[in-house]
C-alpha cells in the first residue's frame, strides 16, 4: 500500500525559504514520478514541480528559478526547496507519485497523494 506523507509547512515571511518533505512507503522512489502540486484557497489545485525517475525535473514558470524538487532515494522521502518564497505561494502543498517513467504536469495523471502542508506566505 503506498502512503505519501506530507511535512514542513508553515509560516514564512515573503522572500524567506522553507524545505517541504514527503515521506514515502509502499513504492521505490527512484522508479516512480514524484510531483508537488498547491491548492491556494478558492482556486484549482495547480501543478508546481515534478522529477522523473530518471531524475529530470521540470517546473510551473511561477516557481521556476526559485523551488527545487529533489528526492532521497534511500530515505524513500521527497522535498520541495522553496526559496524566495512570494504571498501568492500561500497554498496547501501536495505530493503525488506517478508509477510511470514520463512526467506530468497534470493531476489526472497521478495515482496517489498526501494529505497536504499548509504553506502561508506573509508580508
Amino acid at each position: 500500500q503506498v502512503e505519501l506523507v506530507e511535512s514542513g509547512g508553515g509560516l514564512v515571511q515573503a522572500g524567506g525559504s522553507l524545505r517541504l518533505s514527503c515521506a514515502t512507503s509502499g513504492l521505490t522512489l527512484s522508479t516512480y514520478t514524484m510531483g508537488w502540486f498547491r491548492q491556494a484557497p478558492g482556486k484549482e489545485r495547480e501543478f508546481v514541480a515534478f522529477i522523473r525517475s530518471d531524475g529530470l525535473t521540470y517546473y510551473s514558470n511561477s516557481v521556476k528559478g526559485r523551488f527545487t524538487i529533489s528526492r532521497d532515494s534511500a530515505k524513500n522521502t521527497q522535498y520541495l526547496q522553496m526559496n524566495r518564497v512570494k504571498l501568492e505561494d500561500t497554498a496547501v502543498y501536495f505530493c503525488a507519485s506517478r508509477s510511470v517513467w514520463h512526467g506530468s504536469t497534470w493531476q489526472g495523471d497521478y495515482d496517489y497523494w498526501g494529505q497536504g502542508t499548509q504553506v502561508t506566505v506573509s508580508s
